[in-house]
C-alpha cells in the first residue's frame, strides 16, 4: 500500500521535503547568529559610551580606520569651529523620523590636527539646491565630547554618493572626503557630538545609539527550528492519510464487484 510513494507526485513531494529541512535548520541558525551579533554589540556600545572620555586624537588619526572596537567610544576634542567649511549631509531623519540634514562643522584642534564633528539635526531648506539655516556653534576655543564614529562609506551605509551636489552638501560623512575639500589632514573618522547642548535645542542632538534592545531574533530562530521538526511529521501524517484513503477505495470497489445472491 505503500508503492504511492513512488508516483510521481509523491516523490517531488519527498524531495521538497527533504530540502526544506535543512534550509530551516540553517535558517534558524542565520538568526541565531544575528541575535549574538545584537548581544554582543549592545555589550560593546555599554562599555564605549561608560569609558571615561579621552581626547580624540589618542583613538584616530589622518588616514585611520576606526575599528569596531572604538564605536561609540566617549572622547573629547579642544578646539575651534571653523564654520566657514560647514557642510551639511543630506536625506537624513530626525529622532521623530523628520527628513532634513545633518551639520558637520569642521574643529581645528588646540596643538594642530582637523576632526569633523557632526553637531546634530536641522530641517533642510526649503529647496534642494539651498543651504538650510544653521544655528552657529559656540565662538572661540571650545571642549567638545561626543562618541567616535568611523568614516561613513557607500558599501557600508548602502547610502549612494552623489555627484554635482549644489556647494557644501554632502552624502557621506567621510574624513577622506573632507580632507580633500579642505585640503588638510583631517582625523580619521568623526565625532557625534553630545555635549555641549546647543541653548536653544537646535541642531538636535544625536540620541546615542540603543544597547537594551537585542530584537526578535532568537525567537525567529526557534520558530524555524520548529517548523524543520514539524515538516516530517507533517509528511507523515500525508502518507498515513493517502495510505488509509486507498485502502477505503479498494474496500468499497472490493464491495461492488461482489454478485448479489440469486433469488428462489
Amino acid at each position: 500500500m505503500y508503492r504511492f510513494l513512488l508516483t510521481r507526485q509523491w516523490v517531488i513531494l519527498t524531495l521538497l521535503v527533504l530540502a526544506m529541512i535543512p534550509t530551516m535548520v540553517e535558517l534558524g541558525f542565520w538568526q541565531l547568529h544575528r541575535h549574538e551579533h545584537r548581544v554582543e554589540q549592545n555589550a560593546l556600545i555599554t562599555r564605549n559610551l561608560e569609558a571615561d572620555p579621552v581626547p580624540v586624537n589618542r583613538l584616530t588619526s589622518p588616514g585611520h580606520t576606526v575599528p569596531r572596537s572604538d564605536y561609540w567610544r566617549a572622547v573629547t576634542a579642544t578646539g575651534t569651529f571653523d564654520t566657514e567649511h560647514e557642510v551639511v549631509v543630506r536625506r537624513r531623519t530626525s529622532q521623530d523620523e523628520r527628513i532634513g540634514v545633518l551639520v558637520l562643522t569642521p574643529l581645528d584642534l588646540k596643538g594642530g590636527g582637523t576632526v569633523m564633528v557632526n553637531r546634530g539635526w536641522v530641517p533642510a531648506a526649503a529647496d534642494q539646491q539651498s543651504f538650510p539655516e544653521v544655528p552657529a556653534p559656540p565662538r572661540g576655543e571650545v571642549t567638545v565630547t561626543g562618541r567616535l564614529k568611523a568614516d561613513e562609506t557607500t558599501s557600508a551605509s548602502g547610502i549612494k554618493d552623489l555627484e554635482g551636489l549644489p556647494d557644501r552638501q554632502v552624502m557621506l560623512m567621510n574624513s577622506a572626503q573632507q580632507s580633500h575639500l579642505l585640503d588638510r589632514p583631517v582625523l580619521g573618522g568623526y565625532l557625534e557630538m553630545t555635549g555641549p547642548a546647543p541653548a536653544d535645542g537646535s541642531p538636535e542632538t544625536i540620541a546615542a545609539p540603543d544597547d537594551g534592545s537585542i530584537g526578535p531574533h532568537m525567537a525567529y530562530a526557534v520558530q524555524w527550528w520548529l517548523f524543520a521538526a514539524g515538516v516530517p511529521v507533517g509528511w507523515v501524517i500525508l502518507v498515513r492519510r493517502e495510505k488509509r484513503d486507498r485502502e477505503e477505495a479498494a474496500a468499497r470497489d472490493a464491495t461492488a464487484e461482489q454478485p448479489e445472491p440469486a433469488t428462489a
